[in-house]
């Protein structure tokens, strides 16, 4: 009964019935659809051809290399994007309006483009390649400069998620804690950090699966070492040029559960924190 009337409150757009059927229709045929293809194209092969082909040296070192480069990414990302946005939230200096900008020019720039110019400054030969080559740090061609083309991406995810947080938070929480006693860090700790920790944990979820699938950006800066510096998106490309279809699609799929685990994970934890910190 409950549901019934809940259904049947008005509405400032009308049609529930069909604009509901509409978006159910939309996302089952743009999303559900291909990726329950995919999945059944991989399960009409046989258990030893999927084990097999999941289970090479190259395939689990092309997913610790994206995996793993994806979850460093994000994790520099989310310290550096809650200071980046503390800083545009909280002060006011020239040129405010072009650095809240700039934070947005990877959404904006082509990823080809990003790798290019990445590899450009990172390599040997670069601006800032060629100052860390007497120190002995190698960036372009490395799983470092996966790292370092992840966390360009992946930046704007972050700032933008705990932005707007961050602006909607009362400034009379830290004036009240300051009052009773509390100490700057122990402000930021107590009561800033668990307002905005939700925040982050989105922002970490969604620069992280971007850094998963991400392959433009990455291709020109990685050298695309097999068992070094491939990642998964690669080697599902270079099964596809040598017409290896069901290794590309058993990729896809590992590729697919995995991302599916981690990101459910995640979402646990963040729905865990917002009822903890209401």
């Amino acid at each position: 009964m409950a549901t019934a009337l809940i259904l049947r409150r008005p509405s400032v757009i009308p049609g529930f019935g069909l604009t509901l059927g509409f978006t159910l229709a939309y996302l089952g045929l743009i999303v559900l659809l291909p990726l329950a293809g995919l999945v059944a194209k991989t399960f009409g092969l046989g258990p030893a051809e999927l084990w097999a082909i999941a289970t090479t040296p190259r395939v689990i070192a092309a997913f610790k290399v994206s995996f793993g480069t994806a979850l460093i990414a994000a994790s520099i990302n989310v310290v550096f994007g809650l200071l980046v946005s503390w800083v545009l939230v909280r002060y006011r200096f020239p040129g405010h309006r072009l650095v809240d900008a700039v934070v947005d020019l990877p959404f904006a720039l082509p990823t080809a483009v990003a790798g290019i110019a990445l590899t450009a400054l990172y390599a040997p030969n670069g601006w800032i390649g060629s100052l860390l080559a007497p120190l002995g740090i190698k960036v372009a061609f490395t799983p470092l400069g996966i790292i370092v083309a992840l966390t360009f991406i992946g930046l704007p995810f972050v700032v933008r998620t705990v932005q707007p947080v961050l602006q909607d938070f009362e400034v009379e929480h830290e004036e009240a804690a300051a009052s009773l006693g509390a100490h700057r860090w122990q402000t930021f700790t107590r009561v800033i950090f668990p307002a905005i920790l939700p925040a982050l944990i989105t922002g970490f979820t969604l620069a992280f699966a971007r850094g998963v699938g991400e392959y433009g950006s990455v291709i020109f800066i990685a050298g695309n070492m097999p068992g070094i510096s491939e990642i998964v998106p690669l080697l599902i490309v270079t099964k596809l040029e040598q017409f290896d279809y069901a290794g590309a699609t058993v990729l896809g799929v590992m590729m697919l559960i995995a991302s599916f685990i981690l990101l459910l994970a995640i979402n646990l934890l963040q729905h865990w924190t917002r009822s903890r910190h209401g």
